[in-house]
């Protein structure tokens, strides 16, 4: 599945080009922060996620394949993982892992590959 990874699946609702900063981000069990930064670019396409006070404000990358459904009425973006999974991401530092290939790699292999720790998304 990781060549999924960078992609919306064509199930979420993600119209292209919608504007999506300023999103909610609703994990499983909760939320988790706002939309800061967007990708939309085919086979590229992310969040970073402003997570506030929920993990001491920072921001987290989330490839846009964890993405389940995106409701523009409520303006909120609904992923299939559990806060913890996302806090237990590999740490996300905008100036140097956005465009980092091996960031991405240890990224897509956290939330997709089999050697990951929550396996194959659901």
């Amino acid at each position: 599945m990781t060549e999924d990874v960078w992609s919306y699946k064509s199930t979420a609702g993600h119209p292209a080009g919608a504007e999506l900063t300023g999103y909610k981000v609703e994990a499983i069990d909760g939320g988790i922060g706002k939309v800061d930064k967007y990708s939309d670019a085919v086979g590229d396409a992310y969040l970073v996620v402003d997570t506030g006070v929920w993990i001491f404000g920072k921001e987290v990358l989330i490839p846009a394949g964890a993405v389940v459904r995106v409701d523009p009425d409520d303006r909120t973006i609904h992923v299939d993982r559990t806060k913890e999974q996302i806090k237990n991401a590999p740490e996300f530092h905008r100036e140097t892992h956005l465009d980092d290939p091996d960031y991405r790699r240890q990224l897509g292999t956290h939330y997709y590959g089999l050697g990951g720790p929550f396996g194959p998304m659901v």
